[in-house]
């Protein structure tokens, strides 16, 4: 019998990689984006129903599950992996695109977790997959709300896994680096307000040092590889790492203490010059 996996933020990068590998590999696909009016492609493929997802929008969460188990009878797996990156200093946002970011990348991710939890408690099986970063582990100046948001992934990942284990479900966390595919782009927003002086300079560095930094990314498919992994492994492992530059950083972090790891960064970066 075909598994089936519903994925949130799929018209895109680790979304979009993840359903078509799925579909690949013989699994049913739920593909869910906030504009499925503009799909193209996975709309081809068989085995893969699009559906309209904002995970802003309870109502659209509660019609896609439902929508999703008529269709294919039931949900074995559910990937977290809708959400973007807000990037800038802190003074530059505004209290509705602080909320927005905390929002879209936390409270969006408990409220279709939480949706889907009846139908996996009621089948005693189900695997969260929560896409993290490892910007859940270290930060990057100017990035204290993604970071924040990430963070609170990887606690709310943890802890949940002592809920869900009670029933036979599973938690997992993917961790990538940074993806080649548009980070940079729609799924990056970047605030900044030239008149706060103090900031400039550390936001010119930032902007210089991302092409650099982008030269050691990741295309979204390997990372769809390390979430086919977490979802079929049969391991009750919490915690995957996903792409080289993420398993160097990491490792760098987990060896070093804060000071030193910082001062690394600031080096990166060109902070200490």
């Amino acid at each position: 019998m075909r598994k089936t996996i519903l994925i949130t933020g799929a018209s895109s990068g680790i979304g979009k990689a993840t359903a078509k590998l799925f579909q690949l590999r013989g699994w049913n696909v739920i593909a869910s984006m906030r504009n499925p009016e503009i799909e193209t492609e996975l709309i081809e493929l068989e085995n893969v129903h699009i559906a309209k997802l904002d995970v802003l929008d309870l109502d659209s969460i509660h019609r896609t599950i439902e929508d999703g188990i008529q269709h294919f009878g039931n949900i074995d797996v559910l990937v977290n992996n809708a959400g973007y990156g807000a990037y800038g200093p802190l003074e530059s946002f505004n209290r509705d695109n602080i909320i927005r970011q905390f929002n879209t990348n936390v409270i969006g991710l408990l409220d279709v977790t939480k949706m889907v939890l009846p139908h996996f408690r009621q089948n005693k099986k189900g695997i969260i997959i929560n896409i993290s970063s490892i910007g859940g582990k270290m930060t990057f100046p100017l990035g204290s709300l993604y970071h924040g948001t990430k963070f609170a992934v990887e606690g709310i990942s943890e802890a949940l896994s002592y809920e869900v284990e009670q029933f036979g479900g599973l938690v997992k966390i993917v961790e990538p680096g940074m993806i080649s595919t548009d980070f940079a782009g729609r799924s990056m927003d970047f605030s900044n307000d030239e008149s706060m002086i103090e900031y400039q300079q550390l936001v010119h560095l930032l902007m210089n040092a991302l092409p650099v930094m982008s030269k050691n990314a990741s295309h979204a498919n390997i990372v769809a590889e390390i979430i086919y992994e977490a979802a079929t492994d049969g391991k009750n492992q919490l915690r995957y790492i996903a792409g080289e530059d993420a398993k160097v950083l990491l490792a760098s972090r987990q060896q070093y203490d804060d000071t030193i790891f910082i001062d690394g960064i600031k080096s990166q970066f060109g902070l200490n010059k």
